[in-house]
């Protein structure tokens, strides 16, 4: 019997090719016998290669079945490569061109769950400028502190921090204008915080909703930021510690986010769980980690599910054209 040949994309020109080339790793030890593991890395100027070989996408795509986007951030998340794929018409893992585009812009996706009444912290955007001051004077005088401040599009919380003072406030907006032309800052809500994946067409299910992880950060931490992410910080605990109505909820917005930015085969959503305020989204991934240490394999194993399994259910729903 033929294999089906997998080409598992990873690395790339993104803030997180550490992260993605971990993901990529992983995928590619974990496929189930059936395929046959093709290794396509892009390098961080963004050259695809096969066995050191520099290849241009097209010529990578005829020694492929399908693509397993193991991207991560610009490039590999936010619509590039999705646009690519879809002009070869080669089936690939994740979301297509256009949600990937809105869901990698916090404030684009934070105005669509704004709009279909799924709670998120209020936020103003800000593009960079020579005078990072006066910026920082004209929100700390008019934006409630402290404040959370991030690049507009970026994952795995890189150059994220939170602004407590006018001095902290400069230094956040200088550190997200690293990573991106525009800063998002965000209301920093207090509370416990939590992450849900949501499978498609998985156990019966059109739209499959994990149980909710706790994130416990470290106690010298701010957030959960990359450090506790991917350097072992923090404590992830699965199923999280939440009432029958808390965990309810999560589940029901982390579905409800997956639909309303249109979403495909996978995602995890990140929430803040305020006492007296409720539960309010931060944001989603739209391809979630499958590093050792992410959060959804976590989240798949508290299910029963294997990653092996969940990455053939993934390919065969890219294969159908689901």
């Amino acid at each position: 019997m033929n294999k089906i040949r997998v080409g598992v994309l990873r690395g790339g020109p993104s803030s997180e090719y550490e992260v993605s080339l971990k993901t990529g790793g992983n995928v590619l030890k974990s496929l189930p016998e059936k395929y046959s593991p093709i290794d396509i890395f892009i390098d961080k100027e963004g050259i695809w290669h096969i066995h050191g070989i520099p290849h241009k996408p097209h010529e990578a795509f005829k020694k492929v079945d399908a693509i397993f986007n193991a991207l991560h951030g610009e490039y590999g998340e936010d619509g590039k490569v999705q646009k690519i794929l879809d002009t070869f018409a080669i089936p690939y893992t994740g979301s297509k061109t256009l949600p990937s585009a809105i869901g990698m812009n916090k404030a684009l996706a934070k105005n669509i769950f704004k709009s279909h009444g799924i709670k998120t912290p209020f936020y103003k955007v800000e593009s960079k400028s020579d005078d990072v001051g006066e910026i920082a004077v004209k929100l700390f005088n008019t934006f409630p502190m402290p404040a959370v401040v991030k690049p507009i599009a970026s994952g795995s919380s890189v150059g994220v921090s939170i602004a407590y003072t006018f001095q902290g406030l400069q230094d956040a907006l200088s550190k997200a204008f690293e990573y991106s032309d525009k800063a998002l800052i965000e209301e920093y809500i207090k509370g416990r915080e939590a992450t849900c994946g949501v499978v498609d067409k998985f156990r019966g299910n059109d739209f499959y909703s994990l149980l909710p992880i706790e994130i416990i950060k470290p106690e010298e931490s701010d957030f959960f930021d990359y450090e506790a992410k991917y350097c072992g910080g923090s404590q992830e605990i699965c199923p999280g510690n939440f009432s029958r109505d808390e965990k309810e909820a999560i589940q029901e917005l982390a579905v409800a986010a997956h639909k309303v930015l249109g979403l495909r085969h996978y995602s995890r959503s990140d929430f803040i769980i305020s006492p007296g305020r409720g539960i309010y989204i931060l944001e989603v991934n739209t391809l979630p980690g499958l590093t050792a240490e992410s959060l959804l394999p976590k989240s798949l194993q508290a299910v029963g599910c294997s990653l092996p399994d969940f990455l053939d259910h993934l390919i065969t729903l890219a294969l159908a054209g689901n």
